[in-house]
């Protein structure tokens, strides 16, 4: 079975007598160990009676039964002055395991193998077409032409043309297909380089958390899950066997704690494993001599003290969605070892066995063959040479030749003849050399550091810890204070409430702002006291999808509370680097004005002039406006207010209609009289641009005057705010009375004529003041 099983399951080498144990790391720093109690006799565990073993067996026993040894969290070995101290040295031990599970799980390399053969596969059978019908032109005309060496050329890519370009083909679609499932999650990146540190960022923060979560879970669920693999509580008759064989052995190695024992029921195989809380051992270990039985818990306990199954379960949680896919063919092969189900099942999952065998495997396994070497010589350190040598001895017996690969890269246990041969390695001999023997259980368990909380590399992880945690913490901080929709959302309506124009146009999406033009006019109305914006705004709701977003905002308005839904749309640059603004994505509404000379005008600003048949369009932010037209001596206009809702595209409530002065009619009458006057006051027949005339039918004027008799009542109506035409009507005319004489065949004649008349002409307002110009309509 693969080490990425999740479960707990018994060793590929089961069958082979001897210790085992999976996924082993380098050990942690230690602390101080005391020397063992001393010696043992070879058969069997320390007798009592005078034996310095046998009191330092029972301190252990002491130890082990004590209350603060059941207080440690989960079980953990002794010698880590915390849980936090355990964990940690288990983590970061095998960085090469934890570099290999993380690149082949994160970065997605099953996946990538299957886009390198397909597209080598593709890419393959085009080179292979290509290559065999186009060969003739591979050839360069100059080399053709060459004696001897065009031919020869030329049969060359004629006979093998189609095979160079099949492997090119492949070669450069395997590579292709393979670079594009590690590129692509990445193209962000082209654009902005701190999408590449902040995605790798995340990526080993996900797997980091993964990881350990999964170790915890795996450590405080360890006693449930031995039990369902069929581990059990130790019988009396066992118990009265192995535990003082384990207390001893403890002893020896200077432990003042040691494991829980269980066992399970399998008499054929003698084998034995270490957990992170457990060690478990098999029914057949009973047939073993004690030293045999001693040296086997020797190893165990060192790949307990070590921590070795901390590490594992990391790596496993690390590389957790490739395990899990794992699980599947590995349990199928190992349910139905058939030649035809390896096959079936290789052809399903290729890409992931693979990716473990190749990659993730090699990666951890020269860390778990080193843990094996380091189990052994803490068995030889415990007194126990010959019972560890007497069991790899039966386990060299039941080895088999297997390929190179798996020798060599992706083994779990070194060689039994190469762990024999390091068995010959002098070592302190633990009954005479006791100082020596505990120096080497130091160098064991990995030096004599009291404090490893304090140590220089403990505080340089808690320090990064704190520090990547800080620098989390402030960027999440950061980014839901003034990088969110709602952020955005707030800084558009309070700058609209500061009355600033600029800003708040800052808050519209550059398209927005962009297809405005000029937006100076717009800003400046927004600034205008007379400006009202929307009051006690609040961001009830947003709807997200990727980089767009649909705020829902209540606001009132008028008196009126209201609601309205604003577009949002995140910025593709970022800040920093790192955070992408929000923008509002909707556009202005657009208020429609009466277009012509006289300009209109929004909260003061003057809106620009149009065509009086189109008008003009003005864009308008939300708010109330006040919209003003001209006022003269002629006519006024009542200003309107005009609201605008977030979110509206047009306006209207605009329509803005002059009305006349009161005054403006008797100014007009007297600018009319005046202008009668003029021309009374001309002695002729027919006053120039006036509206009477005497007819003379064909005799001569002597002398003649005119006097205005009754004076005309004029109507006006508005024409424009400045502009109004002047009329009369048939019941309101006017009259002049004409005198004089006309000179005849018969002499001369007196004369006093009556006219009726009407005015009619356009009365305009220049430089202030009404001016009355005579004329037809």
């Amino acid at each position: 079975m693969p080490d990425l099983d999740p479960e707990p399951q018994p060793e590929p080498h089961a069958a082979q007598p001897g210790p085992t144990v999976d996924w082993q790391p380098d050990p942690p720093a230690g602390t101080p160990l005391r020397p063992p109690g001393g010696p043992a006799s070879p058969g069997g565990p320390a007798s009592p009676g005078g034996d310095p073993a046998a009191g330092a067996t029972a301190s252990v026993g002491a130890a082990h039964e004590s209350p603060a040894a059941g207080d440690r969290f989960a079980h953990r070995p002794p010698g880590y002055p915390s849980a936090l101290v355990w964990l940690r040295a288990g983590i970061v031990r095998d960085w090469r395991g934890v570099l290999g599970a993380f690149l082949a799980t994160w970065f997605y390399v099953p996946l990538a193998l299957v886009a390198a053969v397909w597209g080598g596969l593709a890419l393959g059978l085009y080179g292979l077409v290509a290559g065999g019908t186009q060969s003739d032109e591979a050839v360069p005309a100059l080399l053709r032409d060459a004696p001897l060496v065009g031919p020869l050329l030329e049969a060359f890519v004629a006979r093998s043309g189609g095979v160079v370009g099949g492997f090119a083909g492949f070669a450069l679609g395997a590579l292709v297909g393979f670079l594009a499932i590690l590129v692509l999650p990445w193209r962000s990146a082209f654009d902005e380089p701190a999408n590449l540190f902040t995605g790798l960022a995340g990526m080993v923060i996900a797997a980091g958390l993964v990881g350990l979560l999964y170790t915890v879970g795996r450590v405080l669920l360890e006693p449930w899950l031995l039990g369902v693999s069929g581990a059990r509580q130790l019988s009396r008759r066992e118990a009265e066997r192995l535990r003082p064989l384990l207390s001893d052995c403890a002893a020896r190695l200077g432990l003042p704690g040691e494991p829980r024992l269980l066992i399970e029921d399998d008499p054929v195989l003698a084998n034995a494993r270490a957990y992170a809380r457990h060690v478990v051992v098999s029914t057949a270990v009973l047939d073993c001599t004690d030293e045999e039985i001693a040296a086997l818990l020797s190893h165990e306990l060192v790949h307990w003290r070590t921590g070795d199954e901390v590490t594992s379960a990391f790596i496993r949680g690390v590389g957790l969605p490739l395990v899990l896919v794992h699980a599947l063919p590995a349990w199928l092969m190992r349910r139905f070892p058939h030649p035809a189900t390896d096959f079936v099942v290789f052809l399903f999952f290729w890409p992931v066995l693979l990716t473990m065998r190749y990659v993730v495997l090699p990666c951890h396994r020269r860390d778990v063959r080193a843990a094996e070497y380091r189990a052994d010589a803490g068995a030889v350190l415990a007194g126990h040479r010959e019972g560890m040598r007497s069991m790899l001895e039966r386990r060299r017996s039941f080895e088999t030749g297997r390929s190179g690969w798996d020798e060599a890269v992706c083994a779990t246990h070194p060689p039994s003849e190469l762990r024999l041969d390091r068995l010959d390695r002098p070592v302190p001999d633990p009954t005479t050399e006791r100082a020596a023997t505990a120096r080497g259980l130091d160098e064991l368990f990995g030096g004599t550091t009291t404090t490893a909380v304090g140590s220089r590399r403990a505080l340089l992880v808690v320090g990064a810890l704190v520090l990547v945690s800080c620098l989390g913490g402030g960027l999440t901080t950061a980014q839901w204070a003034f990088f969110r929709p709602q952020a955005a959302v707030g800084d558009y309506f309070a700058a609209l409430a500061d009355h600033d124009g600029p800003e708040a146009l800052d808050q519209l999406t550059p398209d927005v702002r962009a297809a405005l033009g000029d937006t100076g006019q717009l800003a400046r109305m927004v600034t205008a006291k007379d400006y009202r914006p929307p009051t006690d705004v609040s961001v009830t709701g947003v709807e997200r999808d990727g980089d767009e977003a649909v705020a829902t905002v209540a606001y009132t308005l008028a008196g009126q509370k209201l609601t309205a839904e604003l577009p949002l749309r995140r910025d593709d640059s970022a800040v920093l680097g790192l955070f992408h603004r929000w923008h509002i994505d909707a556009a202005p509404a657009t208020l429609t004005l009466p277009g012509g000379p006289a300009p209109l005008t929004v909260n003061g600003v003057p809106a620009p002039t149009g065509a009086e048949e189109t008008g003009v369009a003005v864009p308008l932010l939300p708010g109330a406006y006040t919209v003003a037209g001209e006022s003269n001596a002629l006519s006024e206009t009542a200003p309107r207010v005009v609201y605008v809702v977030p979110g509206q595209q047009s306006v209207s409530g605009a329509e803005l209609t002059p009305t006349l002065r009161p005054e403006a009619q008797a100014a007009a009458e007297r600018s009319v009289r005046s202008y009668l006057d003029g021309c009374a006051a001309q002695a002729v027949a027919t006053p120039q641009g006036c509206p009477f005339r005497y007819y003379t039918g064909g005799s001569t004027v002597k002398k003649i005057a005119w006097k205005i008799t009754r004076y005309p009542t004029i109507e006006l109506t508005l024409t424009g705010p400045a502009t109004a035409r002047v009329s009369t009507s048939y019941e309101a005319q006017g009259s002049a009375q004409a005198t004089g004489s006309t000179v005849g065949y018969f002499g001369t004649t007196p004369f006093t004529e009556n006219e009726t008349f009407g005015v009619s002409g356009v009365l305009s307002v220049v430089d202030g003041t009404l001016t009355f110009q005579p004329g037809d309509d």
